[in-house]
């Protein structure tokens, strides 16, 4: 995460761990591809306004399944099925997003990404990214970088695209939580709009996270972000050569056991870091 947190513990074999992650991932998606366009149920979730589909709890099932089949023991939380329990004492954790962009979905927009992540200790080790739609996978491991579809290590271009040095093209993401009368969600998300060429709502994170890691876009702004699909994103960013920081400029700690408010964000090309926290500083938070 570019903090000065130590890499947490690797009881595990990661090289392996990637390679069923991203297996699992990429089954789930073809499990959504096949069946994306055709009749979709979907039910209301929560009263914030999100959904859930069968596509959903059936990618989740799939991922669950092979993860516990190579892993048992460790502990995993799912959007779906919440919090399964692993072995007493177990401090590996798979969080799983079997289908990030379901309101997406719900209308028709092809939006939507897999995210599967390890972590140790709470803080995330692995992260995986997978795009139904092209088909594509992104995946990262702590310290170790992160690589592309064709498995060529991916890092952040050295420029922005041209015209974008004063212009950045941003995303904005939120949790379900927030509400339309959320003032500071307002305040900072009219702050950072203004700033910019232009920015980004694309009810999936994780595509966002994705974009940023590639150059697509220049930063992403978080508040009160969902943690299940938040660590293999914002790791996959991070590995590629992106900064994170909390809003008001201190270091950021990624660790599931964080409460919501600790986990709003700034993640940026380095030389737009300082210019997006001052738009981030001047909303009042």
């Amino acid at each position: 995460m570019r903090t000065s947190t130590p890499s947490p513990a690797r009881p595990v074999d990661l090289a392996e761990a990637r390679r069923v992650a991203v297996e699992a991932a990429e089954a789930a998606g073809t499990l959504l591809r096949s069946r994306v366009d055709g009749p979709v149920d979907v039910r209301p979730k929560g009263a914030a306004g999100d959904v859930v589909t069968e596509l959903d709890t059936a990618a989740e099932a799939l991922i669950l399944e092979r993860l516990r089949a190579t892993y048992p023991g460790h502990r995993i939380i799912a959007e779906e099925s919440g919090i399964l329990d692993g072995a007493p004492g177990e401090e590996m954790v798979w969080l799983v997003d079997p289908l990030d962009g379901t309101n997406n979905v719900a209308i028709g927009m092809p939006v939507y990404a897999v995210g599967v992540a390890l972590c140790a200790r709470a803080e995330p080790v692995l992260g995986v990214v997978h795009d139904p739609v092209t088909g594509r996978t992104w995946s990262a491991l702590h310290g170790g970088g992160a690589q592309g579809p064709d498995g060529a290590p991916l890092t952040l271009p050295e420029h922005p695209r041209p015209g974008r040095e004063r212009n950045p093209v941003l995303a904005w993401t939120q949790g379900h939580q927030v509400g339309p009368g959320d003032a500071a969600a307002f305040r900072l998300r009219s702050r950072v709009e203004a700033g910019c060429a232009r920015m980004l709502q694309l009810w999936a994170p994780l595509v966002g996270w994705a974009m940023l890691a590639r150059g697509d876009i220049d930063g992403i702004v978080g508040y009160l972000p969902e943690i299940v699909d938040l660590p293999a994103g914002a790791l996959l960013a991070a590995e590629a050569g992106a900064e994170l920081r909390r809003l008001d400029g201190s270091p950021y700690e990624l660790g599931i056991d964080r409460p919501p408010s600790e986990l709003s964000f700034v993640a940026a090309r380095p030389e737009l870091l300082d210019r997006l926290l001052e738009t981030a500083a001047g909303s009042a938070l």
